[in-house]
């Protein structure tokens, strides 16, 4: 049943040529093929002899869990052979998160409690400046990564395309972020690590994003991570100069 449902979106992104294979990489010119009557059979990939793809057999909730623990297979599938939209929205809701977590934190640093209207407003105005910082940082972080992996490997991003689909990537394997709330809501004396860890597996869930999309070893991901992040601390660092809480 569930690979009737993606009967049409099979046919569109197979004449695009969209497919990979999510066990060696390799382009695949169908997911399945139809036999009519019901019949329908899981294509094998020329190259490894493998499924292309076995994930579209499977529940949305087990290819979420095999997303969770990074596994490649499972990324290959969501980026190559689904059509999933969502990144923009993920992004932006990721942003209100983190910009709610910041705000939370400065309005606990803050004694004034005086309910004037003045004060409330400057409050809002508070959570609008975490949100513009949030974005701020988020975007600096991902254009450290674009430059370090342009110039480490141009060739691994030649057209526009290419691009847009490391940045889709980045942005759904943000999704860690999502955790912010919950760590904040239940808030307990171990929250600043649990807000470590998250910031750990958001880190791991890019690396991964950014190898799958690549087809890169596990070293330059790293790299490009890091000095994505040097050059986040420095928008940090420069706000803090500005005398900005962030």
């Amino acid at each position: 049943e569930a690979l009737t449902g993606r009967g049409v979106l099979s046919r569109v992104m197979a004449a695009l040529g969209a497919y990979r294979c999510i066990e060696c990489n390799r382009e695949a010119a169908e997911l399945y093929r139809d036999y009519q009557r019901g019949v329908l059979r899981i294509s094998i990939c020329k190259s490894c002899q493998k499924p292309v793809d076995k994930y579209i057999e499977y529940d949305p909730v087990i290819i979420l869990i095999n997303a969770i623990l990074c596994k490649a297979q499972a990324y290959r599938h969501i980026l190559f052979n689904t059509k999933i939209n969502i990144h923009g929205k993920l992004c932006i809701f990721c942003l209100l998160c983190e910009a709610y977590l910041r705000w939370l934190q400065l309005q606990d640093s803050s004694q004034n409690t005086d309910p004037d209207d003045l004060i409330r407003y400057a409050k809002e105005w508070d959570f609008y400046r975490m949100f513009g910082i949030a974005s701020l940082e988020q975007t600096s972080f991902l254009v450290g990564i674009f430059i370090t992996l342009w110039w480490m490997r141009p060739e691994m991003l030649k057209t526009k395309s290419d691009f847009i689909l490391l940045l889709k990537a980045l942005l759904l394997s943000s999704y860690g972020k999502l955790l912010l709330i919950p760590a904040v809501i239940w808030e307990h004396d171990y929250t600043p690590l649990c807000l470590a860890f998250i910031k750990v597996f958001v880190l791991i869930s890019n690396s991964q994003a950014i190898r799958v999309t690549l087809n890169l070893n596990r070293m330059l991901p790293w790299l490009a991570i890091f000095f994505g992040l040097i050059l986040e601390n420095g928008v940090v660092y420069l706000f803090q100069k500005m005398g900005w809480d962030v």
